[in-house]
Formats: structure tokens, C-alpha cells, sequence
């Protein structure tokens, strides 16, 4: 089952440490969330013990996320980068405000994923959901059927069995959650 996601019937959420807010675009509970994300100043990221995260910066450039471990690095926009939910961070901008893409889920109940698709790229996906978002006006086919999707907007597609996803025109985000 596909269905459209309007922007105007995402949610806002306040940071759970004061220091923003989050654009929900679809999520599940407790379990699995994924959203877009303005951090216009630097500061402390909200923990998420027991939950992966994965983000990937779609608007500026210099984003440095400082751990007890030392750096992951943010700066280029579409690449993905995971980290556990737990893990204290520190965001640094380096050339001011930024947007990320996030997707959060439960460890024990969800593995997640999130890939760049551009135009050419193919990904098959396996039985869960999917949310395709656009980072900026885009187009995908789903198992051959074709898709527009405007700026800001996504699909979310729920399938039971493996299936193909193309890019065909601009940058597409697609998150994947399935059942751990």
C-alpha cells in the first residue's frame, strides 16, 4: 500500500532537551520515526537509549556531530551516517545552519536503513515499510508504477514481499524499517 504524505499534516515535536523542534513526517509509536530536522545553533543532542539513528544532512554544509569518541562526520550533504541513540553528542556548525533528515527506531524491534537514491539508482527493498521523501522535486517508480513527488513531500509504502524502488529524477531519501 502506498500513501501520500502532505506536509501539512506532518507534526512538530519539541527536542526532547529544549533545543529545537523536529518535523514528524511518519512514524509508529514508540518504535521507529522519521523526520526533518533545522539545528540552527550548535548544542547537546536529545539521548535516544535503545534506539539507532541514522541522519543525513540535505540543506548547509558543516555539520560535525563530536562524540566521547570522537567525530562523526556530517559536512557533505546526502551521506547517511548511523550512530546509537545513546551516544552523548555535541553538534558544532561549522558554516551555520543546517537541515537533517532523521530516522530513528528501537533496536530491539526494528532494524532501519536509509539510502540516497538519484537518478539511475535501484534499490530493492524487503517487506516493511518505506517512506520516500523528497529532498527536493523528484520522481521513483515502485515496482514499475511511477511516482512525482514535490519538494518537502513523501510516500509511505508498505509492502509484503520484496520489492524495487527506482530514482528518476532528483535526490530521493529512502527510509526502510522492518521487523527485527
Amino acid at each position: 500500500m502506498i500513501t501520500k504524505l502532505d506536509p501539512a499534516q506532518y507534526r512538530r515535536t519539541p527536542w526532547k532537551n529544549g533545543g529545537g523542534t523536529t518535523v514528524d513526517i511518519a512514524g509508529q509509536d514508540d518504535l521507529w520515526r522519521f523526520g526533518r530536522t533545522p539545528i540552527t545553533t550548535p548544542g547537546p543532542f536529545s539521548g535516544y537509549s535503545g534506539f539507532d539513528r541514522l541522519q543525513v544532512l540535505i540543506a548547509g554544509r558543516g555539520l560535525v556531530l563530536e562524540t566521547p569518541d570522537g567525530e562523526i562526520d556530517v559536512r557533505v550533504p546526502f551521506r547517511p551516517v548511523r550512530f546509537k541513540g545513546e551516544t552523548p553528542i555535541q553538534s558544532r556548525l561549522e558554516a551555520g545552519a543546517v537541515e537533517v533528515v532523521n530516522l530513528i527506531g528501537a533496536r530491539a524491534a526494528v532494524q532501519i536503513a536509509l539510502v540516497v537514491l538519484r537518478p539511475g539508482d535501484r534499490q530493492a527493498v524487503e517487506a516493511g515499510t518505506h517512506i520516500a521523501y523528497a529532498a527536493e522535486e523528484a520522481a521513483l517508480e515502485i515496482d514499475g508504477a511511477r511516482h512525482r513527488l514535490a519538494v518537502d513531500h513523501a510516500l509511505r509504502i508498505a509492502v509484503q514481499h520484496p520489492t524495487m524502488i527506482a530514482g528518476t529524477g532528483g535526490v530521493l531519501l529512502l527510509g526502510s524499517v522492518l521487523c527485527a
